[in-house]
């Protein structure tokens, strides 16, 4: 990586360690140490999902017309403030006032992000940029909730203030790093170019996003993935794990630490696996492989008597979701900027977290009603339909796209062969235009 984008990855990386320390005891923090209850505690993280929904519509216009720096800088106040907030928070009105500004500053922190990512990568590169952020989050969230688990005690209010004033510098700490990032400007001769297109598209992005069919079809894949996977960590798989296989609450920690230790890993194993291979055909492996997870976790609560079998079943259900995990970060995210016009980066990458956050509120909730249903058969079968989904919407989505967007790293070796750079589209080979060809896949295109 450059030095440029090693500035953004480190900011990235120690942003997620501080997040860490909070995220697992938010519920907790408000419900018990603050004595709010449980209704106003589900309020706070609920609020936190609302303000993440409302706010990322218009965050991707921003990026576009006024660059990531400002919007990550913005979200990087709000984070700071909002965990503050959080640590000296007594009362309902202030958590939840607190957990608006967070939930605001961590939306808008997502695509600025990304897109500076995919302005300092190429199609070479962006694989591996991504799957290197994915695995700096994973590495940062695992370390800082680690370290918070020792440091806090419900019976100390002071120990929790200390975690949220740890994620508030960790916000100043990356806001302080990305002032020293310079991403790189358009070529001499493209400004003018890319900032009437930027003014002229402004009010219509959205149109031209829903009028992108794999774009569409691309989003309708990522709410089934995060739908049925990540929107069930914190939901009905947990609750199946304790109310059906029967395992303790350590033990679900366990199975949480096997996620994040195969993540962690694994991800650059699989990362050379994949890299080379087309995106479509890796995703419907995922989809595979994650339903496999699934049966395996409806195994553990039919197996009877033998509680270290249904235990090691449900840990390799969290393992093998960790194995997908390691499979997407290189394919998805950089599917989305290899699909997005240049002028419309960050509206893309915006778009494709909104998707992602309305699985996230969609999935628990969904599975927290089966759950306290108990219609735990039709959870598993659901889920299980929803991953074999994910693999079919892949293959239909590799047919609409570029041999350039489903298989760059083949496109890019193929075209520098020749002395004058080209790109594929449309079926064929035409020489890279940045002004004109806004799709091309061997340029660096300047989100999840």
């Amino acid at each position: 990586m450059g030095a440029v984008l090693r500035r953004i990855q480190f900011g990235n990386a120690l942003a997620a360690f501080g997040n860490g320390f909070t995220a697992p005891f938010l519920f907790v923090y408000a419900s018990r140490v603050r004595g709010l209850g449980d209704g106003a505690a589900g309020a706070v993280l609920a609020v936190f999902a609302v303000v993440a929904l409302v706010v990322l519509p218009f965050t991707g216009r921003v990026i576009d017309r006024r660059g990531p720096m400002p919007v990550a800088l913005v979200g990087s106040g709000f984070g700071m403030v909002g965990a503050l907030g959080f640590g000296i928070s007594e009362s309902a009105t202030s958590a939840l006032a607190s957990s608006a500004l967070m939930g605001a500053g961590v939306a808008v922190l997502q695509p600025a992000l990304a897109t500076m990512i995919v302005s300092c990568s190429t199609t070479v590169t962006r694989s591996r940029a991504f799957a290197t952020q994915f695995f700096l989050n994973n590495l940062g969230l695992g370390a800082g909730g680690l370290l918070g688990g020792l440091l806090v005690d419900e019976q100390r209010p002071a120990t929790f203030t200390l975690l949220f004033v740890v994620e508030a510098a960790m916000f100043v700490v990356l806001a302080t790093v990305l002032a020293t990032v310079r991403l790189p400007r358009p070529r001499t001769g493209e400004t003018g170019v890319h900032r009437t297109a930027a003014s002229e598209t402004a009010v219509g992005g959205w149109s031209v996003l829903l009028r992108d069919r794999p774009m569409v079809l691309l989003c309708v894949l990522g709410f089934v993935l995060f739908f049925a996977c990540y929107g069930q960590f914190e939901s009905g798989l947990s609750a199946y794990a304790v109310e059906v296989t029967r395992i303790s609450t350590a033990t679900l920690g366990v199975a949480l630490a096997a996620n994040t230790a195969v993540i962690v890993l694994a991800q650059f194993v699989v990362l050379r696996l994949v890299e080379r291979h087309r995106r479509s055909r890796v995703i419907a492996l995922v989809g595979v492989i994650w339903a496999v997870a699934w049966v395996a976790a409806g195994a553990s609560g039919l197996v009877h008597g033998t509680q270290a079998t249904a235990t090691a079943l449900l840990i390799t259900t969290y393992a093998l979701f960790g194995v997908g995990e390691t499979m997407l970060s290189p394919t998805v995210a950089p599917l989305v900027a290899d699909l997005a016009p240049r002028r419309l980066v960050g509206q893309y990458n915006s778009a494709f977290a909104l998707v992602k956050q309305l699985a996230l509120a969609v999935g628990p909730a969904v599975g927290g009603l089966l759950a306290a249903t108990g219609a735990y058969g039709v959870y598993i079968v659901m889920l299980v339909g929803c991953s074999l989904l994910v693999s079919a919407l892949a293959l239909w989505l590799g047919r609409r796209l570029s041999a350039a967007q489903d298989r760059p790293y083949r496109s890019v070796v193929v075209a520098g062969g020749s002395a004058q750079p080209h790109t594929s589209v449309a079926g064929r080979d035409v020489a890279a235009e940045p002004a004109t060809v806004e799709r091309s896949a061997s340029v660096s295109i300047g989100v999840g």
